[in-house]
């Protein structure tokens, strides 16, 4: 852009590029924020676990951001070479080897064991038990949102309300954001949200928009990719967004609707999914039957930012215990979370074995005495 430009009512001058030049710094935390904890079209609408109140957070809030605790800009973890960030979880994992800055102070330092190794906690802590197969996210981040709101739900299937003037209708609901918003649908927002668990191994597949789909359940727009039997699988937190989304009927795939722009056919002009999904589509080279509804979907964020000081982190029985976080992962075996009659039974033999032998111990050593006397 070399000459001002007006939209939506307001004037948008080009870059002055020598002061472009001149500020080129390090990047701060609100840099970073101001795309990442504003992603999806609003703040906290994403991810749960960022947002702005990280801009300047509480130690309860986050330890490492915190000023009151490390102070860490996003930098610190995420490292960077030649413009590559490290972080992306996509088909590649965020990290492939659970090293420590011990073992090589090369290593792209964004998984939790690359600082605090896999051994973190007190010598002999039970507690170093679990990090081959629980991340240190589980415990550590007992909530996500906690501070600010997160979108938990968007509902694109109401979208379209609009005043008698013809804009959209907006009312505010919980925690003063909005409910509802005709350009986008019905939203459900919420605060100190626990998270979902999953194994987890580092990667991320995602549906694309020739996949076809059988919606029978909510249609996982990205999948969790992890198992027990997977080495590199760890239990993992994330929040899941729920999503109300169109779906060609007849070609059985996801559609992706041509939103705004100047022309009639952008659905912020004409609130016409017909004309949208038609012209979206055929924006992407894909075909559109014209046939459509809206389906259930599932979006899963990784939670990995807001880490709690050690107080507040999970105590055992808030996964060793009958219908715990844990309870829907399955394919393992958990203490105190599962029933197992032979493992029980065994377990019982043992105690009461091991009390045998301490009475009659006990016993042998009493006659043993009485008869020295």
């Amino acid at each position: 852009m070399s000459e001002p430009k007006k939209f939506g009512g307001k004037t948008f001058y080009p870059p002055d590029w020598q002061k472009v030049a001149q500020s080129v710094s390090r990047p701060s935390r609100e840099n970073c924020g101001g795309c990442h904890f504003y992603g999806g079209g609003g703040d906290g609408v994403k991810h749960g676990d960022l947002d702005s109140s990280l801009n300047d957070p509480p130690k309860k809030l986050d330890v490492h951001m915190s000023e009151e605790g490390a102070g860490f800009d996003c930098t610190r973890c995420h490292t960077t070479r030649a413009h590559s960030i490290a972080g992306r979880c996509y088909k590649k994992p965020a990290f492939t080897e659970r090293k420590s800055l011990i073992d090589d102070d090369m290593i792209e330092r964004i998984a939790c064991s690359s600082c605090h190794t896999e051994t973190p906690h007190a010598p002999g802590s039970k507690l170093d038990d679990h990090t081959d197969k629980v991340a240190c996210q589980s415990c550590h981040i007992p909530a996500f949102a906690r501070q600010n709101p997160t979108k938990m739900r968007w509902d694109w299937s109401k979208a379209g309300r609009l005043t008698d003037g013809g804009k959209p209708v907006v009312e505010k609901g919980e925690h003063g954001k909005a409910a509802y918003h005709g350009k986008k649908g019905a939203f459900r927002w919420e605060k100190d949200v626990k998270p979902e668990y999953y194994w987890f191994n580092g990667s991320l597949e995602y549906i694309l928009l020739t996949d076809q789909i059988d919606p029978v359940e909510p249609v996982e727009l990205n999948r969790v990719m992890g198992s027990p039997d997977d080495p590199k699988s760890r239990i993992y937190p994330f929040k899941v967004h729920a999503g109300t989304l169109p779906f060609d009927t007849q070609n059985r795939t996801m559609l992706s609707p041509n939103l705004f722009g100047k022309e009639k056919e952008a659905y912020w002009k004409s609130y016409d999914w017909d004309m949208a999904l038609e012209t979206g589509m055929e924006a992407h080279g894909l075909d559109f039957s014209g046939e459509f509804e809206f389906i259930e979907t599932e979006y899963h964020f990784p939670i990995t930012h807001m880490v709690a000081p050690a107080e507040d982190a999970l105590e055992c029985r808030a996964c060793h215990a009958d219908q715990a976080r844990m309870a829907g992962l399955t394919g393992f075996y958990m203490p105190g979370r599962n029933q197992n009659n032979v493992l029980d039974s065994l377990g019982w033999l043992i105690v009461l074995g091991s009390l045998a032998g301490v009475v009659v111990h006990g016993l042998m050593r009493k006659v043993l005495a009485g008869k020295r006397g």
